[in-house]
């Protein structure tokens, strides 16, 4: 698969607030003293060797929820600059929600995942250096999401922080099956990150997913894609 013209917008949040919506056996990871909740909203491409892409299937609008998380092989809380992440291969993603415009992908997802895919009504609109991503949600809450941001430059490798990788370099997703954390690999070239500039936001997923109100400018980026594959899901260790 493929994940398509990505904005990153992230937000740094109260560890202990996150902590308490984690499955037993995961733990919030920091930065900077912080945890982060991560809203995503991008374009998957599925594409089959020999191939073209299917035009209804196989290319769709997603926006994620996400936070970052270890499994809890230990007491105590994560390192407060995040210093331990870079040497802990269990660091990873969790998805509050996933919100997705095909009800098939959505089936397949929850399904074999187990993850909290939702079926929306969405669209991406890009004009030349500006994209605007929306998302409503065909349920009884409605929720949605308007995102709209202008592209800049490419970061050099030099240029992106700590903080940038924490935040992106990750190769591991967690889902819940029986009350139990299950872990996929993700394997994905580094992201091509570029500089982004947030025009609009009017987002009611973070809200509808039980998190609270995030306030404050976030850190934006973009991406023009990446390959990506994900490997069957199993039990971390």
């Amino acid at each position: 698969m493929h994940w398509d013209e990505l904005t990153f917008l992230h937000w740094p949040v109260d560890p202990a607030v996150i902590q308490a919506t984690l499955p037993p056996g995961l733990r919030v990871q920091t930065f900077g003293g912080s945890a982060w909740i991560s809203l995503v909203p991008f374009v998957m491409r599925i594409t089959f060797p020999h191939a073209p892409v299917a035009p209804w299937l196989g290319r769709f609008p997603e926006t994620n929820v996400r936070t970052y998380v270890t499994v809890d092989h230990r007491a105590g809380d994560a390192d407060p600059d995040g210093a331990d992440s870079d040497a802990d291969p269990s660091e990873g993603i969790w998805f509050y929600s996933l919100d997705a415009s095909r009800a098939a992908a959505v089936g397949f997802a929850r399904a074999t995942y187990r993850l909290p895919y939702i079926w929306s009504a969405m669209t991406v609109e890009r004009a030349h250096d500006t994209i605007v991503y929306r998302c409503r949600r065909r349920t009884r809450a409605h929720a949605t999401s308007e995102v709209a941001v202008r592209i800049g430059d490419r970061y050099g490798p030099d240029e992106l922080s700590g903080l940038d990788h924490f935040l992106t370099a990750r190769w591991r997703l967690y889902s819940e099956i029986a009350g139990r954390p299950f872990a996929a690999l993700a394997r994905h070239d580094a992201w091509p990150l570029q500089r982004a500039e947030l025009l609009h936001l009017d987002d009611g997923l973070v809200v509808a997913d039980g998190l609270p109100a995030l306030t404050g400018p976030p850190i934006v980026q973009f991406a023009e894609s990446v390959s990506v594959r994900v490997g069957a899901p199993h039990r971390p260790t």
